[in-house]
Parts: C-alpha cells; structure tokens; sequence
C-alpha cells in the first residue's frame, strides 16, 4: 500500500502526525510518501488548512489531523 503524507516545514502538528507514523512497524507492508504542500499552489489549496494528512492511493482514503495511535492503525491497515 501507497501513502501519501502531506505536510510543510515548521508545521508542529506536522511533526507529531510523524511521531506517530515512525512508532508504527508499517514498512512492510506501507510505503509513506512525503509531500510538502509548499511546493505546490494547488497542494495548499487543497491542504492548507487540513495538514498534516494522510491519504490512501488505494482507497483514496483520507486521513486529517486530529488523529492518535488507534485511529492511524486502523487506517493503515490493508484492506482484504
């Protein structure tokens, strides 16, 4: 599975969204793609008031901040 993480540099809520994605053992089965909103206009439009968010390219899934530990695992976890 493919994830996409978008977020900016100096975002706080950025950064904890990260901490919990490093505490996960997700490697194996989840490829995380960081993508700064910075970057992109359309990025910003679309996020800049959402980020951090994770979203699924298999399900098109997304994922806004607030989340914590449980919610993120079920998230992530592969569809059947």
């Amino acid at each position: 599975m493919k994830v996409y993480f978008y977020t900016t540099l100096g975002c706080h809520l950025c950064e904890q969204a990260a901490e919990l994605l490093s505490a996960l053992d997700i490697s194996q089965y989840t490829q995380v793609e960081v993508h700064d909103i910075a970057d992109s206009d359309s990025l910003i439009k679309i996020y800049g008031e959402k980020i951090p968010v994770l979203l699924r390219l298999d399900t098109k899934e997304e994922l806004c901040w607030p989340f914590d530990q449980p919610l993120l695992k079920r998230f992530l976890e592969v569809v059947k």
